[in-house]
């Protein structure tokens, strides 16, 4: 239902932006961002290989002594800085990509955005 929650909630910012998601169904094949998408990575490896990513807003992502976390689920989970993409964002909004598992959610890749 979490999920549910998140993909409705970014899924208009998402088409607004004109981004690809992070699983291609083909909707978004014709994005000139969709080449970017598909090689963006971090230390962690690529980041739509494994996990869906999302735009997060403004409050729920924040950066204190050098390091990034975000808020998901009403929880803050620290940003490792292997997670942490260093290429320029070329989609201006602020997305994460979790991966939910037994022991918690853990972050394989974020991109910063400019906070307004």
């Amino acid at each position: 239902m979490k999920n549910l929650l998140a993909i409705l909630f970014a899924g208009p910012a998402l088409l607004a932006a004109g981004l690809v998601s992070a699983r291609d169904d083909g909707r978004y094949s014709n994005s000139p961002l969709k080449p970017w998408f598909d090689t963006l990575r971090s230390g962690k490896g690529l980041c739509c290989s494994s996990a869906d990513g999302f735009v997060i807003s403004d409050p729920d992502w924040e950066s204190k002594d050098g390091h990034f976390r975000v808020r998901l689920d009403g929880e803050w989970i620290d940003v490792p800085d292997d997670a942490v993409i260093t290429e320029p964002n070329r989609a201006g909004r602020t997305m994460v990509w979790p991966l939910k598992g037994a022991t918690g959610t853990s972050i394989r890749c974020f991109l910063p955005g400019t906070m307004s």
